[in-house]
């Protein structure tokens, strides 16, 4: 029903935003696929699922008070989940961010360059100077 589905969504956004709510919610989503082993591993090259996680992050919720906003407290959270130490929810968290990455750029590519890719490119600027 649709009085559900508003509720889930407006709960899924509320997550989102809040701090390491992007991982909770790729977690959550991602566990299904199988917990380690060569379900993990099979889950990594499950492209459909990533990108569909990726759909929902790169998509800014209608509770959200603007989109700059949602930027602002996402897209950090993208950035973290370069970051993930287990190898097997690596590569899973990693195509998940690459691929939001992407698809945020081509959607808005100012808030992308200013919350994704200079974050992103900054240590290889300072490197370069």
């Amino acid at each position: 029903p649709a009085w559900l589905r508003r509720l889930c969504g407006q709960l899924l956004s509320e997550r989102l935003m809040r701090p390491n709510g992007v991982q909770a919610v790729v977690r959550g989503i991602m566990e299904g696929t199988g917990a380690g082993g060569a379900g993990a591993e099979a889950a990594a090259v499950d492209w459909r699922k990533c990108d569909a996680v990726a759909k929902i992050l790169a998509s800014c919720p209608q509770q959200c008070r603007s989109l700059q906003e949602y930027y602002r407290l996402v897209c950090p959270q993208i950035l973290g989940l370069l970051h993930i130490q287990d190898k097997l929810t690596a590569r899973q968290f990693q195509r998940v961010a690459t691929t939001t990455l992407l698809t945020m750029a081509k959607e808005h590519p100012q808030l992308a360059e200013k919350y994704l890719l200079q974050p992103l490119l900054a240590p290889l600027l300072r490197c370069s100077e």
